[in-house]
C-alpha cells in the first residue's frame, strides 16, 4: 500500500462547503472553536485529499464535537484515547489522512500517556490540541494547563498544581513537529496547519483557544492590537528571532533571554532553526514565555525534523516477516505453547 500523497492545490476538486456537514454547530456563542472549525474547513481542500480518505478522531470535551461538523469520516471516541485509536487507524491504513482533535484536559490529563507515546513513535498523525486552560464541557474546573493560583469551581482557593507546557512536553517526548498558533489569527493558523499537513510523522499543533464562558480573555494579551506586538514572538525558520524592537539571545549556558536590540548586539540575535536535529533549541524557545502574563510567547513552528514514520516501519517489518517466514497462522498462535488452562 502506498503512503498518502499530498497533491497540488490545482488538482483539488473539492470546496470548503463540501467539508461542512448538515449538523447544527453547537458550541457556546463566541467560543474560539468556531474560528478553528471555519479555518480547518477552508483549509482542507488545499490538501487535494478526498473527503473519504480523511478521518477526524476526537476524545471527550468541547473540542471533541469536531468530527460531527467535518464532512469526512470520523469518530467521537473516549476520554483521552483519541491518539491510541488514531494510531491503530493510521498504522493499518496508510492511505488515509488522520487528524486528532483534543483539548488540554482530554490530551494532558487522562490522555497524557497516549499522547506522549504517539509522539515518540512518530505515527503519521496530525494532532490539534485546543488549549483554553480550563475544563469547559464539565463547567469550569481547572485543567492541566491552568496557571498556579487559578480560582475555579474545583479550586476555590486557587490551584496548587504547576501547569504543563504542552510544547515542552511534546519536545521532551521527541516529537518531530511541534507548533503553536491562535484561534483568532486565521492566516497564521492555516499556515501552521499547512506545515503540519506536509510533515511526515506526528505533528502536534497547540492552538490557544478562548473559552468565553469559563475562562474568557485568557489569551487577550496575545490578541489585543495594543499588546500583541509586545507579547508575541513570531517564529520563522532561518530568520532572526526579533519582535517589537527586541531580540532573543542565547547566554553562555544555552538559556534564552530577551533584550532590547542595539547596533552592538544585532549580530548576536538568535536565528531560528526549526530543522535542527537536537531538540534543545526548540525546548528553550518553548520555555521562554512567562506562564502568567504570556509575555514573550512564541508562535509558529518550533520544531520540524525528519525521522522514520512508525506506520512505514511497521509495514516494512510485516512484509519482511511474510517473506522470511510465510503467512502467519492465527490458530497456531492461539493454541501454541504460551497458553494454559485455568482449573
Amino acid at each position: 500500500m502506498e503512503s498518502l500523497r499530498l497533491v497540488p492545490k490545482a488538482e483539488a476538486l473539492q470546496t470548503a462547503k463540501e467539508f461542512k456537514t448538515d449538523q447544527e454547530v453547537r458550541w457556546c456563542p463566541g467560543c474560539g472553536d468556531y474560528a478553528i472549525l471555519a479555518a480547518v474547513q477552508a483549509f482542507m481542500p488545499e490538501l487535494g485529499i478526498k473527503r473519504e480518505n480523511t478521518v477526524f478522531v476526537s476524545g471527550i470535551g468541547c473540542s471533541s464535537r469536531f468530527p460531527y461538523y467535518m464532512n469526512t469520516y470520523g469518530m467521537h471516541s473516549i476520554h483521552g484515547r483519541a491518539p491510541a485509536i488514531a494510531t491503530g487507524l493510521a498504522a493499518s491504513r496508510r492511505d488515509l489522512s488522520v487528524w486528532v482533535v483534543t483539548g488540554d484536559g482530554d490530551a494532558l490529563s487522562i490522555g497524557g500517556n497516549h499522547l506522549i507515546h504517539a509522539l515518540r513513535r512518530n505515527v503519521n498523525l496530525k494532532i490539534l490540541l485546543f488549549n483554553n486552560r480550563i475544563y469547559g464541557l464539565t463547567k469550569g474546573q481547572y485543567s492541566p494547563t491552568s496557571e498556579v493560583g487559578k480560582i475555579t469551581k474545583s479550586t476555590p482557593m486557587g490551584s496548587l498544581d504547576h501547569p504543563f507546557n504542552p510544547l515542552s512536553l511534546a519536545i521532551g517526548a521527541e516529537a518531530t513537529f511541534v507548533a503553536r498558533t491562535i484561534d483568532s489569527d486565521r492566516q497564521h493558523l492555516q499556515s501552521v496547519l499547512r506545515a503540519a499537513a506536509e510533515h511526515q510523522g506526528t505533528a502536534l499543533v497547540e492552538i490557544y483557544q478562548n473559552c468565553n464562558i469559563f475562562n474568557d480573555n485568557a489569551f487577550e494579551v496575545l490578541k489585543d492590537p495594543g499588546t500583541r506586538d509586545e507579547a508575541l514572538i513570531r517564529l520563522e525558520h532561518g530568520q532572526p528571532v526579533t519582535f517589537a524592537g527586541r531580540g532573543v539571545f542565547r547566554d553562555p549556558v544555552g538559556e534564552l533571554y530577551v533584550a532590547e536590540l542595539t547596533e552592538e548586539n544585532r549580530a548576536e540575535v538568535l536565528v531560528h532553526d526549526a530543522h535542527h536535529p537536537n531538540p534543545a533549541l526548540a525546548f528553550a524557545l518553548s520555555r521562554i514565555a512567562d506562564a502568567d502574563t504570556l509575555h514573550h510567547t512564541p508562535i509558529g513552528v518550533l520544531r520540524s525534523v525528519e525521522r522514520p514514520v512508525y506506520d512505514d516501519l511497521m509495514s516494512d517489518q510485516l512484509d519482511q516477516a511474510v517473506e522470511q517466514r510465510g503467512p502467519g497462522d492465527l490458530g497456531a498462535l492461539l493454541t501454541g505453547k504460551d497458553t494454559w488452562t485455568v482449573a
